[in-house]
Parts: structure tokens; sequence; C-alpha cells
């Protein structure tokens, strides 16, 4: 970057002094001339300085406008107008100035008409050179090996016609045709390439028209005004010798007349090409308006937070698309609910229309009764106080089914036609499909979400369960707990609470998901809380009861079988909430029974009345005594045929190894679970205790 702001600026400065020397060798000799003396300065320098000039001036624009990537096509056009303009100005003063000296001596003197002649000709090159760079940039915009190649040829024929001036050659009338003829072919190659008109819309044309015709007046004006400088120094040095130079003529520079004429050619060119082609811009704009309309539908899906934002940008892409004046769009949300969504009308103005309709019995989209577009304008004729005349009416369909109507209106009459019907239907298809697609990956992030919480609230389940249970050397104690893919409240614990006293709980949390993970946690806070204080199982039950009715949403309870084993008296105190009952195995009679005593399930009941719908019972334990505690996940397992695991089985697996340890116990019960159900996918969580006393 700072290497070409170098360049550019040593270039520039190149091309002054190139100037500088050119007028003054120029006007030196041209006085020379004109006093029969023999000049001071070579007769060939003047021409050698207009091509320094030249060269200095084509790569100080190179720098400023040929690699310049941030330029567009309407970009290079101001530029050519900008440089037109102020060279312009510049030659207008130095013309206002001949104007106010009249017909004094000085303005009719030859040596500053040819000073006055020189500038015009430098502003002349300068803005040829600036159009030649903007053309070349335009020229080559999508270019091919093609055009690198023709436009490389057209480089060095400038160059060679440049150099050819420099040294003064003038050609036979032969070679002269001929490259006039090559020339003339390689400009008209270049100037049909006019890809970039393409990518204009309606206001850069006509931008462009504007800037073209000035392009075609400063370059009329300058030579213009330098051929009336030439011809005035002309008739006065027309007693001069043909052979002795008098001034640097312009008319015998072939490389600035065949860039003149470049610049010229392309600039018809542009200019009728950007004209024919203006009757097909609005047309073309609304094509890729369309298009991008329809990108922003498809698109929305990815983009867009909520499906409302999907229907804003369907009214704005189809409002824009037909130009319409006005837009509402009615849907049916999943739980039945009609939203109205309105553009640049209000939702009065929309029911307004519709009870027209419906007034006079009209059928369409409108009431949902058509899968097909419907033109109603003619049906608004007969509205009174409705701005619009014109209205069109879509199917919104998701699944095959209507949910919904996008209606466009229009304040004149007949405004839409079958092109507009095409374009839109076409929208309303597309923007099913996204809000389909959009409902669709809501419902999957909502899985994922859900996914989430059941695996935090698994973890959380987890942590709440016991890593140890208490043991004694009166009994033993093992416990299973499996959760389903959905995570429930199944908790079980044990608490020394003295060194003959344990207190056993196992409870069944309603509900799923983190809401029974957090119950759950607030069930065992409460377990370690009061069963420290000795409490009886009744008053434990209650108090536990108080506490949870603050916590528990209406609706939700929880189920709790408390236990109080006391080793001294060899008893069992136990108090049952709503929890599956208790199956006992006497190992003296091998029988097996279940504890049914009536209890209500924590939160049932949100009154102090809740203790007397619980009591305390007892019973003395033996040695070799099994007590089994599960929840309801086991006695309702169901196999293939829907059949439930049941009591009866349970205390069937049990008598099976009446005599075995806790461990084997427990083993061989989910053994013979998972025997039944015939799968290890279980439908809600396995949990049981099993507590067997020793002899």
């Amino acid at each position: 970057m700072i290497k070409n702001k170098a360049l550019t600026r040593l270039a520039f400065f190149g091309s002054v002094i190139a100037w500088v020397v050119l007028l003054f060798s120029d006007i030196t000799i041209l006085l020379s001339n004109l006093q029969g003396l023999q000049p001071d300065v070579p007769v060939w320098l003047p021409r050698v300085m207009l091509a320094a000039y030249i060269i200095c001036l084509y790569y100080y624009y190179k720098f400023r406008i040929e690699l310049d990537d941030s330029l567009n096509f309407t970009d290079l056009l101001w530029k050519v107008f900008a440089t037109g303009l102020i060279t312009t100005v510049v030659s207008l003063v130095f013309r206002l100035l001949v104007f106010l000296l009249g017909n004094t001596s000085l303005a009719t003197n030859v040596v500053f008409s040819d000073f006055i002649c020189q500038i015009n000709l430098a502003l002349l090159i300068n803005f040829l050179i600036a159009a030649l760079t903007s053309w070349k940039r335009l020229i080559l915009y999508q270019k091919s090996k093609w055009l690198i190649r023709t436009w490389m040829v057209f480089d060095v024929m400038l160059l060679a016609m440049l150099l050819y001036d420099a040294a003064g050659i003038r050609f036979s009338e032969t070679v002269t045709t001929t490259m006039n003829l090559v020339i003339g072919v390689l400009v008209l190659a270049l100037s049909a390439n006019m890809r970039w008109v393409a990518y204009l819309n309606f206001k850069q044309k006509w931008t462009s028209l504007l800037l073209l015709l000035l392009t075609f007046f400063y370059q009329a004006y300058f030579f213009y005004t330098v051929e009336r400088s030439t011809e005035i120094i002309a008739r006065a040095t027309e007693s001069l010798s043909r052979d002795s130079s008098a001034f640097l003529d312009y008319r015998t520079q072939l490389f600035i007349l065949v860039l003149a004429a470049f610049i010229i050619i392309y600039g018809i060119f542009s200019f009728l090409v950007i004209l024919f082609n203006l009757p097909t811009s609005s047309v073309f704009e609304q094509k890729l308006e369309e298009v991008v309309n329809f990108q922003r539908i498809s698109q929305s899906i990815q983009t867009e937070q909520d499906e409302e934002s999907v229907y804003n940008i369907l009214l704005e892409s189809s409002v824009s698309s037909v130009f319409a004046d006005a837009a509402w769009l009615e849907i049916t949300g999943a739980n039945n609910e009609r939203k109205m969504f309105t553009y640049r009308m209000t939702e009065t103005e929309s029911k307004n229309i519709r009870e027209h309709l419906e007034k006079n019995n009209i059928k369409g989209v409108l009431d949902s009764g058509s899968e097909k577009t419907k033109n109603l304008s003619k049906h608004l004729a007969s509205m009174k106080g409705s701005r619009f005349r014109s209205l069109l009416a879509f199917p919104i369909v998701v699944k095959e089914e209507n949910i919904g109507t996008l209606a466009l209106l229009k304040e004149l009459p007949e405004g839409f036609n079958k092109e507009m019907t095409r374009i839109i239907s076409t929208f309303a298809n597309q923007a099913g499909i996204s809000i389909e697609n959009f409902r669709l990956m809501e419902e999957a992030f909502q899985n994922a979400r859900y996914k989430e919480e059941l695996k935090i609230a698994k973890t959380v389940q987890q942590s709440l369960l016991p890593t140890r249970l208490e043991q004694d050397k009166d009994f033993e104690i093992v416990a299973f707990s499996a959760s389903a893919d959905e995570v429930g409240g199944d908790y079980y614990d044990t608490l020394r609470i003295s060194d003959h006293l344990v207190a056993l709980i196992i409870a069944d949390v309603s509900g799923k998901g983190t809401t029974a993970a957090f119950h759950m946690s607030q069930m065992k806070g409460i377990f370690h809380s009061l069963a420290q204080q000795h409490l009886e199982p009744k008053e434990f039950m209650a108090r536990a009861n108080q506490a949870l009715v603050f916590c528990l949403e209406r609706g939700s309870f929880i189920s709790a079988s408390y236990f109080v084993i006391d080793t001294n008296e060899k008893k069992i105190s136990y108090c049952r909430a709503g929890h599956c009952p208790v199956l006992y195995l006497r190992a003296g009679t091998k029988e097996s029974f279940y504890l049914k005593d009536k209890g209500a399930a924590l939160g049932m009941i949100r009154s102090r009345d809740y203790c007397n719908f619980v009591e305390t019972n007892e019973i003395k334990y033996g040695p070799g005594d099994t007590m089994l505690l599960y929840t309801d996940g086991i006695t309702e397992a169901k196999n293939a045929k829907g059949e439930e695991f049941g009591n009866e089985s349970l205390s069937q697996a049990l008598n099976e190894v009446a005599g075995a340890s806790a461990q084997e116990i427990e083993e061989h019960i989910i053994r013979r679970l998972y025997e039944f159900s015939g799968t290890k996918n279980i439908n809600d969580d396995y949990t049981s205790m099993t507590i067997r006393f020793k002899g």
C-alpha cells in the first residue's frame, strides 16, 4: 500500500517535470524559428517529453484507478467524469484569461497562443489517459485469455505508435492504412465487451448515461479548443519551412488520435448498450429481487429464531416482489390459535375485507375452503370505505394441511397479473416448506433439550442415592436401582439413629425429569433432618408432609415407607404413606405376606389432618426373616404380552430363595424380573431394598 502511494506520487511529479520541459523546449523552438535562428534545444526534445509525459500519466492513473479494487462500475465512470470536470474547469480559466485580454498584443502573440495550446493539449491527454485506464477495467471485467491477449496487442501497438511519434518517423501511406485497419479491428473487438452493463441497476444505468454524455462533451470541448489554438499557431507560422518543426502539433501524433478514437468509440458503444438495456432493467431487477426474497425464505430456518420471523419475511418478500401496497397473513398456531400478521395495513382493515367477502358469500382461500390461489379483486369493487381495489389470496400448506392464508392487496383495480400470481404462489409453497422445517427443527431442539434434562436428572438422581448402606450385627441390607429412559424419582436411604436404632426409607416421587429429581433431593433432606430426632414413624410422616406441602405443586406427591429397626427389642416400627406394601417372609413358617397398612401419600392432603390418614405399625422379626421394600416399577413391569409382573410373582420369587443371603435374594429377584420382561429396556425405574435378619 505504501509502495503504491510512493509510486503514484513519483509518476505524478514525473509527468509535471516532463510537461514543463516539453513546454519550455517547444516555446524555445518556436521562438527560434520565428526569428530564423537555430534552436538551442534539439527539435526532437518536445516529442520525447510528450512521450515521457504520457507514460508518467499512464502509470499515475494505473496506480490510482486500475489497481484500486474498491471501485465499482459507476465509480470508474465517476473518475472519468471528475477528471474531465477538473481539466475542463482549468481550461475554461485560461480561456477566460484570453477573453479578458481581448485584442491586446499578448492575446495575439503566437508564443502565448502556443503556451495556451500546450496547456489544453496536456489537459486533453490527461483526460484521455484517465478514460483509457477506466475503460480497461470495464473491458477486462470477467476477462478471458483471448480478451487479455487482445488487450496486450492493443497496448503494444499504442506503445509502438507513441515511440514512433517520439522518434518523428512518418510511415508510408500503405503502412499507415494497414496500421489503421489493425487498430480499428482491435478497437471494435475490445469495444464489444460490455458484460459489466448487465450488473447495473436501473438507477446506475441512468447515472452511467449521464456520465458518458458528459465524457463526450469534455472530449469534444478539448478537441475544439486544441484545434482552434493549433490553427492560430499554424497560420502564424505558415511562412516558415515545413521541416522546421516550429511547434508540437497534436495532429501529427498518431498515438493521441488513435487513443481519442478508442475513447469515443467505446463510450458510444457503452452508451448505446446501456440505453437499449434500460427497458429490461426493471424486469431484471424484479427477477433478481425474486431470487433474493426466495433465498431469504429458504434460509429463514437457519437464520431466524422463531416461527414469527419466517412469517414476517414472507410478508416483506411477497410485497416487494409483486409491488403490492399491503398484505396480511393469518396463521393457525400449534394450539389452534389464530394469529394475524399485517404489513402496511391495520388488522381492522383486514377484518373489514374479510367481513365484506363473508357478507357477499364469496368462497375462497380466505375461509380455508380451497387449496388454490384466488384472485378476489373484482369482489372489492363493491366495498366502500376501503383504499384497496385488488386482492390476491394464497393458502399456506404444511403437511398437506392448510394452516393459514396470505393475502396481498393493491390500491389499483386489477393490479395483479398471472406472472405475479405464479411468483407469490411459489413463495407461499416455499414458506410452507420453511415453516414445516422450522417446526421440525424446533421439535428436534426440544427433544435435544429434553434429553439433556434427562441426563442431568439421572446424574442428580444417582448422586442422591447412598453409596453405602448402614449395616448391623442383627441384619444385612442390600439395594438395587436401575433408571429407565424417563427419569423418575425413586429414592432409598438408611440412617443410624443410635447404637440400636436404624432408620430406613424408600420413596417414589411422582413426575419425571429434573422436577422429580429436585423433589427427590427435598425428600432426602427431610429424611436426614427428621430421622435423627428419633420420631415415631407416624410423626415423621406428618412433619414430612407439612414440609413438602410448601414445595410440591398441586398434583404432585411422594409415596414413601419409613422404618425404624430396634435391635434391642427385635422389632420394626413403620409407617406407610401410599407406597407399595412391604413384602415380608417369615423364616420359621416360610410364609410370605404383604403388610398392607393404610396411609396417604405425602402432599396428597395439604392440612394438619394428614396425621389422621397414617398410622404407626409394628412387627417383630426373627432370625432368617426377610423384608423386601420396592417401588411400583418392579410389580408393574410388563412382558411382551402386556402382562404385569405383579405381587404374586414377586412373592414367589422371594420364596424360591428363602434361605439365601440378602445379596443372593436381590440378584435372584432382579434376574427373574428381567427374564419376565424379556428386555433390558425398562419403562420405569426398578428399585428394591432387601433386609435379611441374622440368626
